[in-house]
């Protein structure tokens, strides 16, 4: 008896190691890799446009699975720091790429900001995966040229390295105060569908 029980467990339990190798090797993640824009700042993050995006993948490709590594606050320094360890770890077959606007924020220099942005599409082709860029404005009061500066940034590192682009995540709202949490600047839950109808456009594509 006991012998008998000893080999239906090893059966069992060959089943299910062989099932979570298939999984592994079948399975597709999604990266998002932001600042407050995606970490749900403000929010409950249930009703933040990165859960409404695993949602909608997981009725569509229950394999597929977003994984959110984004940091309020995050700059494409750190982002170039931190990225990585992310995609060795992770290996997603897809790169959400939503930084730059705490750079602009902050005043920081664009041209670094360009370099470090390019060198994240870089790591993301190179580690196998598909990178999609956010775009991003700023306030007008940061200076008509800075501004302008850092809006074409996006578009330039999209055509130079030839991958899809959303041209601005907060298209179609931007000016709305309704959109908007008390400061103004992270959109509050209302928005977070129209963001990821922005990003939807572009992202079904590469699936």
């Amino acid at each position: 008896m006991n012998k008998y029980l000893h080999t239906k467990f090893t059966t069992i339990l060959l089943s299910f190691l062989c099932l979570m190798c298939k999984t592994a090797f079948t399975s597709e993640n999604i990266l998002i890799f932001g600042d407050s824009l995606s970490s749900g700042y403000g929010i409950s993050i249930e009703d933040s446009w990165t859960e409404l995006l695993a949602k909608k993948i997981t009725k569509r490709n229950p394999d597929i699975s977003v994984i959110n590594r984004s940091i309020s606050g995050e700059t494409t320094s750190g982002g170039v720091r931190r990225l990585p360890k992310v995609l060795s770890k992770l290996s997603p077959k897809i790169v959400i790429l939503e930084l730059g606007a705490n750079d602009a924020l902050r005043g920081l220099p664009l041209n670094q900001t360009k370099l470090n942005l390019a060198k994240m599409v870089e790591l993301s082709k190179t580690n196998g995966a598909k990178p999609l860029i956010i775009g991003m404005q700023i306030p007008p009061n940061y200076g008509k040229a800075y501004s302008e500066k850092f809006f074409n940034i996006f578009k330039q590192i999209a055509d130079d390295t030839k991958i899809p682009i959303v041209p601005f995540m907060l298209q179609g709202f931007a000016e709305d105060r309704n959109f908007f949490l008390a400061d103004q600047i992270h959109p509050n839950e209302r928005a977070q569908k129209r963001i990821l109808e922005n990003i939807w456009k572009e992202l079904e594509p590469l699936l």
